[in-house]
């Protein structure tokens, strides 16, 4: 299975960056993974929601400019389906079976995903109500992807 993260922004801790590569690691007995950092664009104070949207637009383009006709885009957005790790798990596992071996994420900048993103997107996931910063979420999502394979496989996972 080929998984890609497709993100906005650089990760410029190195406790985050750390947590990256070990995951990163792990992962790979299990898939491919490749991790396309795009650049986020500079939002000026007090910008209007017009002005956001753009923003949100111009970071989508690169987004869109990275994903393959034969990727299945997953979009990590608010309004998603929420899912247990053993539902992600058997959802990931699902999509090797039926022949989407190519899994493509999307983790949208600051100020979230634009329309045109989510409307290539083939599902949409949310990890919580909540918010949370772009770069801690990659390592979330990595956890989550890594746990779902162990899951997958039957192998022991921390509950």
């Amino acid at each position: 299975m080929n998984i890609t993260i497709i993100t906005v922004g650089k990760i410029k801790e190195k406790y985050l960056r750390d947590a990256i590569e070990e995951y990163s690691k792990r992962l790979g007995r299990y898939c491919k993974l490749d991790i396309v950092e795009l650049v986020d664009e500079k939002t000026p104070d007090n910008a209007s929601e017009k002005e956001e949207e753009v923003i949100k637009e111009k970071e989508g383009q690169g987004i869109l400019n990275k994903i393959k006709d034969n990727m299945f885009v997953i979009a990590m957005d608010l309004g998603g389906k929420q899912l247990t790790s053993e539902e992600f798990a058997g959802y990931i596992d699902n999509l090797g079976v039926t022949g989407n071996p190519n899994i493509a994420f999307i983790i949208g900048g600051s100020l979230g995903i634009s329309k045109s993103v989510l409307a290539r997107a083939n599902y949409k996931l949310c990890f919580s109500k909540m918010t949370f910063p772009h770069q801690l979420f990659r390592v979330m999502l990595l956890e989550q992807i890594y746990r779902g394979f162990r899951i997958i496989k039957g192998e022991p996972y921390h509950k």
